[in-house]
């Protein structure tokens, strides 16, 4: 009997070995694209990627669409090699450009953080990865830390439409709010003293302070933003699909390499959404 007991237990064991080993394997496998949702993705035969070519945590090198090189683009090249269509980049240098290309379907894909008042014009997949939100402060800066930011006489650099404008919108009482088309414009406003600091994402900020000595991203994040897929509204299929790309995306490694490869500091892969 203990030895019938015994195989019974082991039998059970291997069979659920069996069942959580085919669970990681469907995981680690890409997603099969419906022809609905090809069509939706890429109804013109390419799959057109919104990408904002002068943030580093989407677009690290400009170029042709085989030069390119980041995070987003390594995605989105995946992407369209699952779909079984050419990648074809459409460049933004601003945020709101990105967002007014959505509404005159200029895009079919982008690659941006998600907020909540975006959702009225675009379907957002899970995050891919997670980037945090802070200051940066010019060489000499009295400025120390982040909660010497907000007070009266500070001026602050926020690109116009960016997840940190309506967060500094809510959030800041006493300092002036200077808005920009994009974070380089805050950063040439700031080495000319004409803001005390810029608020962006932390990986922007770190890749800028490489460049101009003696300028501090201060320690700590404002919040993290999860950056994810965008897709216009009215496209169902194509939405699911992407969504479930970016859980194969992240199960499999695939953005951690794109991370790794990138060199970026400050991006972290996206914890599973659970679906």
């Amino acid at each position: 009997m203990r030895i019938l007991h015994a195989s019974r237990f082991e039998a059970g064991r291997v069979a659920t070995l069996l069942v959580a080993v085919a669970f990681l394997t469907a995981c680690a496998s890409a997603p099969t694209p419906p022809p609905a949702a090809r069509s939706e993705l890429a109804p013109t035969g390419k799959l057109r990627v919104g990408l904002l070519v002068r943030n580093p945590s989407y677009v690290i090198k400009d170029g042709t669409a085989t030069e390119m090189q980041g995070i987003a683009v390594d995605l989105a090249r995946e992407l369209a090699r699952q779909l079984g269509v050419p990648f074809e980049p459409v460049r933004y240098e601003a945020v709101s450009k990105m967002l007014d290309g959505a509404k005159v379907g200029d895009w079919d894909v982008s690659f941006l953080g998600f907020e909540q008042s975006r959702t009225a014009q675009i379907d957002f997949t899970p995050a891919y990865a997670v980037v945090g939100s802070g200051y940066m402060v010019p060489a000499g800066s009295p400025i120390r830390s982040i909660g010497d930011v907000d007070k009266p006489g500070i001026r602050i650099a926020v690109s116009q439409r960016s997840a940190q404008d309506v967060f500094v919108t809510k959030n800041i009482k006493q300092a002036q709010l200077v808005r920009v088309t994009q974070v380089p414009e805050g950063l040439k406003l700031m080495m000319a003293g004409k803001v005390d600091a810029v608020v962006g994402n932390r990986t922007q900020l770190l890749d800028a302070a490489n460049e101009m000595p003696g300028s501090r991203v201060l320690e700590g994040s404002l919040f993290d933003v999860g950056q994810s897929m965008g897709i216009p509204k009215g496209r169902p299929a194509g939405t699911a699909y992407a969504r479930n790309f970016v859980e194969y995306a992240k199960s499999s490694g695939l953005v951690q390499k794109a991370i790794d490869r990138s060199g970026l500091r400050g991006v972290n892969v996206a914890p599973a959404s659970g679906k």
